[in-house]
């Protein structure tokens, strides 16, 4: 698995191709200068919304069991912020590659930030918004945060693509939460391509065509 995990990083990774990532060490750079997400010629996208989504989500979609047996009351990934696709953009891939005839893309996007501590999530987390465009990941997720430095990881797995980013403040040493990032990294290596939609829409928030974003004060 470590292997495996290592190829597939060091062919996803972008941001260096010529430095392999430790554990403490995964080739940080200021987020104004970290890759964003990629749209290719498929502009229409953009437009598409991808939603912030709970634990137990991001447990479901990467295939790890909910309990931890480590610390059973300690939440899994509890530094970690993922937004997946709403109803809406699933749907709408789906009507544009029809409309198009087989041209448009039926690929959505994931994208996880694993920050280096539960304070820096609860920050984040008041400050993005709950539902936002793919067009404004880059400018308002990535390139927002100022002060920051992040690694940038991406793999393509059929119809979903994931975007993981690690997060911490500059002039901090190492990762404070390797271990998740390890463990996030594993798991999206290890996932089969997903064929469709299925296992999006079978999330637990996402039973609903009319999903509704979380209040927030």
């Amino acid at each position: 698995m470590e292997e495996k995990l290592k190829k597939k990083i060091k062919h996803h990774h972008p941001n260096d191709q010529t430095t392999k990532p430790t554990p403490t060490d995964f080739s940080f750079k200021p987020s104004s200068q970290v890759k964003g997400l990629r749209f290719g010629g498929q502009f229409i996208v953009k437009s598409f919304t991808i939603r912030r989504a709970g634990t137990l989500d991001l447990l479901r979609l990467l295939s790890i069991p909910p309990t931890n047996c480590h610390n059973e009351t300690k939440p899994r990934f509890p530094s970690t912020t993922v937004y997946v696709p709403t109803n809406f953009t699933i749907l709408a891939h789906e009507a544009w590659h029809t409309l198009t005839l087989g041209l448009g893309t039926k690929k959505s996007k994931v994208v996880l930030f694993v920050l280096e501590s539960e304070n820096m999530k609860a920050a984040m987390d008041r400050f993005w918004p709950p539902e936002i465009p793919l067009g404004e990941v880059n400018k308002k997720l990535i390139r927002g945060l100022n002060g920051c430095e992040m690694a940038r990881f991406k793999f393509r797995k059929g119809c979903v693509t994931f975007y993981v980013y690690a997060v911490r403040r500059i002039g901090n040493l190492g990762f404070a939460c390797a271990e998740d990032l390890r463990t996030i990294l594993q798991s999206v290596v290890a996932l089969k391509d997903f064929i469709d939609h299925t296992a999006m829409l079978a999330l637990p928030n996402q039973r609903s065509i009319s999903y509704a974003p979380p209040f927030v004060r």
